[in-house]
């Protein structure tokens, strides 16, 4: 017969060890970084895996004054896919410590 609670403290130190893996990992996502392009190249954003834009860079042909929207469109829609790709790149790497469990408050 086991004591009652008995096994609990492994658990329980399984659980500590993820959390530290994971506030690692969490870490070590603002050192990487995703690049997404639009517009052909026109468009380039560098954003971190912490969501926090790098740089944008735009090539000044598509610097037409006479069709700001279609610049501000490319803008938006580069930072759109930037940070699309890099929640993936959290999801993907924090999805190999939970073993694709969902945690609530851990993203």
């Amino acid at each position: 017969m086991r004591p009652a609670g008995g096994g609990g403290g492994a658990m329980l130190q399984q659980l500590q060890k993820l959390q530290e893996e994971m506030v690692k990992t969490q870490e070590a996502l603002g050192d990487e970084t995703v690049t997404v392009t639009a517009g052909g190249g026109a468009i380039t954003v560098v954003i971190s895996g912490h969501q926090k834009i790098q740089s944008i860079t735009i090539e000044p042909e598509v610097v037409d004054p006479d069709d700001v929207e279609m610049l501000q469109d490319l803008v938006v829609a580069a930072v759109n896919e930037a940070i699309e790709k890099s929640q993936q790149l959290a999801a993907d790497q924090l999805g190999t410590l939970t073993g694709g469990l969902s945690i609530p408050g851990l993203m």
